[in-house]
Protein backbone atom coordinates (compact mmCIF):
# COMPACT_ATOMS: atom_id res chain seq x y z
CA UNK A 1 0.00 0.00 0.00
CA UNK A 2 2.85 2.42 -0.76
CA UNK A 3 0.53 4.67 -2.77
CA UNK A 4 -1.96 4.79 0.11
CA UNK A 5 0.64 5.85 2.67
CA UNK A 6 2.17 8.42 0.34
CA UNK A 7 -1.21 10.10 0.04
CA UNK A 8 -2.47 9.77 3.62
CA UNK A 9 -2.21 12.21 6.48
CA UNK A 10 -3.08 11.87 10.17
CA UNK A 11 -6.51 13.44 9.69
CA UNK A 12 -7.37 10.27 7.78
CA UNK A 13 -7.56 6.72 9.12
CA UNK A 14 -6.25 3.35 8.11
CA UNK A 15 -9.01 0.90 7.31
CA UNK A 16 -7.35 -1.71 9.52
CA UNK A 17 -4.27 -1.23 11.70
CA UNK A 18 -2.65 -4.22 13.41
CA UNK A 19 -1.15 -3.84 16.89
CA UNK A 20 0.82 -6.85 18.14
CA UNK A 21 1.71 -7.19 21.80
CA UNK A 22 -1.56 -5.51 22.65
CA UNK A 23 -1.82 -7.27 26.02
CA UNK A 24 1.52 -5.95 27.30
CA UNK A 25 2.22 -2.79 29.26
CA UNK A 26 2.80 -0.51 26.28
CA UNK A 27 0.27 -2.41 24.19
CA UNK A 28 -2.45 -1.47 26.64
CA UNK A 29 -1.43 2.19 26.34
CA UNK A 30 -1.52 2.01 22.54
CA UNK A 31 -4.82 0.15 22.47
CA UNK A 32 -6.47 3.44 23.37
CA UNK A 33 -3.85 5.73 21.87
CA UNK A 34 -4.02 4.37 18.33
CA UNK A 35 -7.80 4.13 18.00
CA UNK A 36 -8.15 7.60 16.45
CA UNK A 37 -5.97 6.50 13.53
CA UNK A 38 -7.84 3.40 12.35
CA UNK A 39 -11.40 2.51 11.46
CA UNK A 40 -10.59 -0.93 12.87
CA UNK A 41 -7.75 -1.65 15.30
CA UNK A 42 -6.81 -5.33 15.20
CA UNK A 43 -5.28 -6.41 18.51
CA UNK A 44 -3.05 -9.42 18.93
CA UNK A 45 -1.16 -11.09 21.76
CA UNK A 46 -0.59 -14.54 23.21
CA UNK A 47 -2.38 -13.54 26.43
CA UNK A 48 -6.04 -12.79 27.05
CA UNK A 49 -6.88 -9.23 25.94
CA UNK A 50 -10.51 -9.26 26.97
CA UNK A 51 -13.43 -8.64 24.64
CA UNK A 52 -13.24 -6.43 21.59
CA UNK A 53 -14.60 -2.93 22.08
CA UNK A 54 -16.24 -0.93 19.28
CA UNK A 55 -13.76 -0.40 16.46
CA UNK A 56 -11.60 -3.34 17.59
CA UNK A 57 -10.84 -6.89 16.52
CA UNK A 58 -9.16 -9.25 18.97
CA UNK A 59 -7.09 -12.13 17.61
CA UNK A 60 -4.95 -14.23 19.94
CA UNK A 61 -1.85 -15.34 18.09
CA UNK A 62 1.47 -17.01 18.86
CA UNK A 63 4.08 -15.16 16.80
CA UNK A 64 6.10 -18.37 16.51
CA UNK A 65 3.23 -19.88 14.45
CA UNK A 66 3.88 -18.77 10.87
CA UNK A 67 0.45 -19.74 9.52
CA UNK A 68 -1.33 -17.94 12.35
CA UNK A 69 0.72 -14.78 11.77
CA UNK A 70 -0.06 -14.94 8.06
CA UNK A 71 -3.77 -14.94 8.91
CA UNK A 72 -3.22 -12.17 11.44
CA UNK A 73 -1.69 -9.84 8.87
CA UNK A 74 -4.33 -10.43 6.20
CA UNK A 75 -6.40 -7.37 5.37
CA UNK A 76 -4.23 -4.92 7.30
CA UNK A 77 -2.91 -1.61 5.96
CA UNK A 78 -0.07 -1.15 8.45
CA UNK A 79 1.45 -2.93 11.45
CA UNK A 80 2.67 -1.64 14.80
CA UNK A 81 4.79 -4.55 16.03
CA UNK A 82 5.34 -4.62 19.79
CA UNK A 83 4.84 -8.34 20.26
CA UNK A 84 7.49 -10.54 21.81
CA UNK A 85 9.56 -10.95 24.96
CA UNK A 86 10.31 -7.45 26.31
CA UNK A 87 13.01 -8.27 28.89
CA UNK A 88 16.27 -10.20 28.98
CA UNK A 89 15.62 -13.94 29.03
CA UNK A 90 17.40 -17.16 28.01
CA UNK A 91 18.05 -17.37 24.28
CA UNK A 92 15.54 -20.16 23.67
CA UNK A 93 12.71 -17.93 24.95
CA UNK A 94 13.92 -14.96 22.92
CA UNK A 95 14.25 -17.11 19.79
CA UNK A 96 10.59 -18.03 19.39
CA UNK A 97 8.82 -14.69 19.87
CA UNK A 98 11.52 -12.16 19.00
CA UNK A 99 13.40 -13.83 16.15
CA UNK A 100 10.99 -16.31 14.58
CA UNK A 101 8.15 -13.94 15.44
CA UNK A 102 9.51 -10.86 13.71
CA UNK A 103 10.40 -12.97 10.66
CA UNK A 104 6.82 -14.22 10.52
CA UNK A 105 5.50 -10.64 10.79
CA UNK A 106 7.55 -9.54 7.79
CA UNK A 107 6.68 -12.66 5.80
CA UNK A 108 3.02 -11.95 6.57
CA UNK A 109 3.49 -8.37 5.46
CA UNK A 110 5.12 -9.51 2.22
CA UNK A 111 2.50 -12.12 1.42
CA UNK A 112 -0.39 -9.79 2.25
CA UNK A 113 1.05 -6.64 0.66
CA UNK A 114 1.37 -4.60 3.84
CA UNK A 115 3.80 -1.78 3.07
CA UNK A 116 4.36 0.01 6.40
CA UNK A 117 5.59 -1.45 9.68
CA UNK A 118 6.48 0.35 12.89
CA UNK A 119 8.87 -1.99 14.69
CA UNK A 120 9.46 -1.65 18.42
CA UNK A 121 13.21 -2.02 18.60
CA UNK A 122 15.05 -1.04 21.77
CA UNK A 123 17.83 1.07 23.23
CA UNK A 124 19.36 -2.27 24.21
CA UNK A 125 20.57 -2.59 20.60
CA UNK A 126 23.24 -0.07 21.66
CA UNK A 127 23.40 -0.91 25.36
CA UNK A 128 27.16 -1.53 25.56
CA UNK A 129 27.98 2.05 24.59
CA UNK A 130 29.09 4.09 27.58
CA UNK A 131 26.64 6.40 29.31
CA UNK A 132 27.20 9.96 28.16
CA UNK A 133 28.31 8.92 24.67
CA UNK A 134 26.21 10.61 21.97
CA UNK A 135 24.76 8.14 19.47
CA UNK A 136 22.87 8.58 16.22
CA UNK A 137 21.05 5.98 14.16
CA UNK A 138 24.20 5.02 12.27
CA UNK A 139 26.37 4.31 15.29
CA UNK A 140 27.79 0.78 15.71
CA UNK A 141 25.28 -1.52 17.31
CA UNK A 142 26.47 -3.00 20.61
CA UNK A 143 23.67 -5.18 22.01
CA UNK A 144 23.76 -5.83 25.73
CA UNK A 145 22.09 -9.27 25.79
CA UNK A 146 19.95 -11.77 23.94
CA UNK A 147 17.03 -9.34 23.95
CA UNK A 148 19.17 -6.60 22.40
CA UNK A 149 20.53 -9.08 19.86
CA UNK A 150 16.99 -10.01 18.84
CA UNK A 151 16.11 -6.36 18.27
CA UNK A 152 19.30 -5.86 16.26
CA UNK A 153 18.22 -8.82 14.12
CA UNK A 154 14.81 -7.18 13.67
CA UNK A 155 16.44 -3.99 12.43
CA UNK A 156 18.48 -5.94 9.86
CA UNK A 157 15.48 -8.01 8.84
CA UNK A 158 13.35 -4.92 8.30
CA UNK A 159 16.12 -3.35 6.21
CA UNK A 160 16.21 -6.48 4.03
CA UNK A 161 12.45 -6.44 3.54
CA UNK A 162 12.60 -2.80 2.48
CA UNK A 163 15.48 -3.33 0.06
CA UNK A 164 14.02 -6.55 -1.38
CA UNK A 165 10.25 -5.99 -1.19
CA UNK A 166 9.71 -2.27 -0.59
CA UNK A 167 8.13 -2.71 2.86
CA UNK A 168 8.84 0.54 4.71
CA UNK A 169 9.77 0.36 8.38
CA UNK A 170 10.38 2.80 11.17
CA UNK A 171 12.47 1.05 13.84
CA UNK A 172 11.94 2.72 17.21
CA UNK A 173 14.79 2.27 19.67
CA UNK A 174 12.51 2.81 22.65
CA UNK A 175 14.13 4.14 25.80
CA UNK A 176 12.40 3.79 29.18
CA UNK A 177 8.66 4.12 28.63
CA UNK A 178 6.88 4.31 31.98
CA UNK A 179 4.49 6.72 33.72
CA UNK A 180 7.56 8.42 35.23
CA UNK A 181 11.31 7.80 35.51
CA UNK A 182 12.45 5.71 38.47
CA UNK A 183 16.25 6.12 38.49
CA UNK A 184 19.04 8.44 37.33
CA UNK A 185 19.47 6.71 33.98
CA UNK A 186 15.83 7.31 33.16
CA UNK A 187 16.30 11.05 33.53
CA UNK A 188 18.01 10.64 30.15
CA UNK A 189 16.17 7.67 28.59
CA UNK A 190 12.58 8.36 29.68
CA UNK A 191 9.77 8.33 27.10
CA UNK A 192 6.34 9.41 28.28
CA UNK A 193 3.20 7.61 27.14
CA UNK A 194 1.88 10.64 25.21
CA UNK A 195 5.23 11.03 23.44
CA UNK A 196 5.22 7.31 22.57
CA UNK A 197 1.79 7.65 20.96
CA UNK A 198 2.92 10.74 19.06
CA UNK A 199 6.10 9.02 17.85
CA UNK A 200 4.11 6.09 16.53
CA UNK A 201 1.57 8.41 14.89
CA UNK A 202 4.41 10.20 13.11
CA UNK A 203 5.94 6.87 12.10
CA UNK A 204 2.65 5.69 10.60
CA UNK A 205 1.82 8.81 8.61
CA UNK A 206 5.17 10.35 7.59
CA UNK A 207 5.74 10.12 3.84
CA UNK A 208 8.43 7.99 2.24
CA UNK A 209 10.14 6.77 5.41
CA UNK A 210 12.03 4.02 3.61
CA UNK A 211 13.98 2.35 6.40
CA UNK A 212 14.27 4.78 9.32
CA UNK A 213 15.76 4.25 12.76
CA UNK A 214 14.62 6.65 15.50
CA UNK A 215 15.20 6.79 19.23
CA UNK A 216 12.10 6.74 21.40
CA UNK A 217 12.80 9.40 23.98
CA UNK A 218 11.10 12.49 25.39
CA UNK A 219 12.51 16.02 25.47
CA UNK A 220 14.77 15.38 28.45
CA UNK A 221 17.47 17.81 29.57
CA UNK A 222 20.30 15.31 29.22
CA UNK A 223 20.64 13.38 25.95
CA UNK A 224 22.60 10.40 24.65
CA UNK A 225 20.68 9.94 21.41
CA UNK A 226 20.54 12.14 18.33
CA UNK A 227 17.40 11.85 16.17
CA UNK A 228 18.68 14.17 13.47
CA UNK A 229 18.58 11.46 10.82
CA UNK A 230 14.91 10.81 11.66
CA UNK A 231 13.81 14.45 11.45
CA UNK A 232 11.61 13.65 8.43
CA UNK A 233 9.22 11.84 10.79
CA UNK A 234 8.19 15.20 12.24
CA UNK A 235 8.33 13.91 15.83
CA UNK A 236 8.49 16.70 18.41
CA UNK A 237 8.32 15.35 21.99
CA UNK A 238 6.40 17.43 24.51
CA UNK A 239 7.30 15.89 27.87
CA UNK A 240 10.49 15.92 29.92
CA UNK A 241 11.93 13.96 32.84
CA UNK A 242 13.05 17.23 34.42
CA UNK A 243 9.93 17.44 36.57
CA UNK A 244 11.10 14.28 38.38
CA UNK A 245 14.76 15.24 38.83
CA UNK A 246 14.64 16.28 42.50
CA UNK A 247 12.79 13.09 43.45
CA UNK A 248 15.25 10.87 41.57
CA UNK A 249 18.40 12.62 42.74
CA UNK A 250 17.32 12.14 46.35
CA UNK A 251 17.76 8.38 45.85
CA UNK A 252 21.10 6.67 46.61
CA UNK A 253 23.49 6.74 43.67
CA UNK A 254 25.12 3.65 42.17
CA UNK A 255 28.84 3.02 42.51
CA UNK A 256 30.40 4.60 39.39
CA UNK A 257 32.35 1.36 38.85
CA UNK A 258 29.15 -0.67 38.67
CA UNK A 259 28.51 -1.71 35.03
CA UNK A 260 24.91 -0.61 35.56
CA UNK A 261 26.20 2.94 36.02
CA UNK A 262 28.76 2.72 33.21
CA UNK A 263 26.79 1.47 30.21
CA UNK A 264 23.67 2.75 28.50
CA UNK A 265 21.99 -0.63 28.85
CA UNK A 266 22.32 -0.41 32.65
CA UNK A 267 21.26 -3.58 34.45
CA UNK A 268 20.75 -5.45 31.16
CA UNK A 269 24.54 -5.71 30.78
CA UNK A 270 24.64 -7.82 33.97
CA UNK A 271 21.91 -10.39 33.26
CA UNK A 272 22.93 -13.99 32.63
CA UNK A 273 24.47 -16.29 31.75
CA UNK A 274 21.35 -18.40 31.99
CA UNK A 275 22.46 -21.86 33.02
CA UNK A 276 20.29 -24.98 32.75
Amino acid sequence: MVETIKSMNSSQKFDRLLLTGAGGGLGKVLRDGLKPYAKTLRLSDIVDMGSAEPGEEVMRCDLADKRAVDMLTQGTDAIVHLGGVSVERPFEEILEANIRGVFHIYEGARRNEVKRVVFASSNHVVGFHKQGEMLDSECPRRPDGYYGLSKSYGEDLSRFYFDRYGIETVCLRIGSCYPEPSDRRMLTTWLSYPDLIELIRCSLFALDVGHTIAYGVSANRDVWWDNGKAAHLGYVPKDSAEAFRAKIEALPALDPADPEAMYQGARFVKFGPFED
